[in-house]
C-alpha cells in the first residue's frame, strides 16, 4: 500500500472511531433513556452517563487532535477495555458489545498506525 493510502485509509478508520464515540458520548449525555436496559444488564446506575459520557467524548476529542491523538489512543483503550470487562463479569463472553469494542479497539490503532510514523516508528511490521 503505498503512503498516500495508508494515511487515507487511516484517517478514514481513525473517523470511523471518533464517530462511534462521539455518538455513544451523546447518547448518553442526550438520551440516557435509549440505553437504561443495557445498562441495568451490566450493573451499572443510570447515574453513570452523566460522568462517562463526557469522558468518552473526551477521549475523541483526544484521538482526534493529531498532536494528542496516542494519549486519546490510550484513553480509548482504556474505555473499550472497561465495557469489554463490564460484559465478562456478567457472563457475556462474545457479545455483540463485546465485539463491536474489539473491532473499535483494533480500528483506533490500526487508524494510528497507518497515519503517524512515529507510531510506525516504534512497532514496525515485518514486511
Amino acid at each position: 500500500m503505498t503512503l498516500h493510502r495508508a494515511l487515507w485509509a487511516g484517517r478514514v478508520m481513525s473517523a470511523f472511531v471518533v464517530i462511534a464515540l462521539v455518538a455513544d458520548g451523546i447518547i448518553q449525555l442526550f438520551a440516557p433513556a435509549q440505553i437504561a436496559s443495557m445498562l441495568q444488564e451490566t450493573g451499572f446506575a443510570m447515574d453513570v452517563t452523566r460522568v462517562v459520557g463526557p469522558i468518552v467524548l473526551a477521549c475523541a476529542t483526544l484521538y482526534a487532535i493529531p498532536a494528542t491523538a496516542v494519549l486519546g489512543a490510550i484513553l480509548v483503550t482504556g474505555y473499550l477495555g472497561g465495557a469489554i470487562c463490564a460484559h465478562v463479569r456478567i457472563g457475556e463472553l462474545g457479545s455483540s458489545p463485546e465485539i463491536i469494542s474489539l473491532v473499535l479497539g483494533a480500528l483506533t490503532w490500526g487508524g494510528l498506525y497507518a497515519r503517524n510514523s512515529r507510531i510506525q516508528a516504534i512497532l514496525p511490521l515485518i514486511r
